[in-house]
């Protein structure tokens, strides 16, 4: 299966925001968007035309499918599906995107991010419904079960994800119990349920050209 092995710390830089790939170092003073927030590369600190138009567009586009780590044929396919469906195709590709289990297993505090959640969920720690489930894209439905298997909630990786998710917010469309180490999906994630600074209108305009 085809996947990103870089550093993931460059893309955050790439697109001159954190896309949180790292956890808990994303929001401490060793976050390397902090020391250099200028592109990689050797003319990183040049570049620095005004980005209009296309080139607009494209990047809202990378980094929304670098926040949730996928690729791109995975990423069109998301949107094709959308837009075939009823309903505001930038919001439905949003709630495709906020469904994946890794997604979910991150939100309701299985690892620190999604990439991390993806890692656990590829190695069949985390069960829906009562069942094993390893695919990282997997689409959850509204009163679906999410749960860590007993055998692997004295897993590091989980511990500390439990303890990083405490500080902060379960969306709304989640219900999380960090004692049993599970969660509920309680509806259908809304586009207001989504605090992330994506702009999917353009990630639309940039589709349907």
């Amino acid at each position: 299966m085809a996947r990103y092995t870089g550093a993931v710390c460059r893309l955050c830089r790439r697109e001159g925001t954190k896309l949180f790939l790292k956890g808990t170092k994303c929001t401490s003073d060793r976050c390397p968007l902090e020391k250099r927030n200028f592109p990689p590369g050797q003319h990183g600190k040049d570049r620095k035309a005004k980005i209009v138009g296309y080139g607009l567009q494209l990047h809202e586009k990378q980094k929304a499918k670098r926040m949730y780590f996928t690729l791109e044929s995975q990423f069109r396919e998301y949107y094709e599906k959308a837009n075939r469906a009823t309903g505001v195709t930038g919001e439905l590709l949003i709630q495709q995107l906020e469904r994946r289990l890794d997604n979910v297993a991150f939100r309701l505090g299985f690892a620190i991010s999604r990439r991390q959640a993806r890692q656990v969920v590829r190695h069949g720690h985390v069960t829906v419904n009562g069942r094993k489930v390893n695919i990282p894209s997997f689409q959850v439905n509204a009163d679906d079960e999410i749960a860590i298997r007993e055998s692997a909630r004295k897993l590091l990786i989980v511990e500390q994800g439990v303890q990083y998710a405490a500080q902060n917010p379960v969306p709304a469309w989640l219900e999380a119990n960090f004692e049993n180490m599970s969660g509920r999906v309680l509806h259908l994630p809304k586009r207001a349920d989504v605090n992330l600074p994506i702009n999917e209108q353009l990630i639309v305009e940039l589709y349907s050209k």
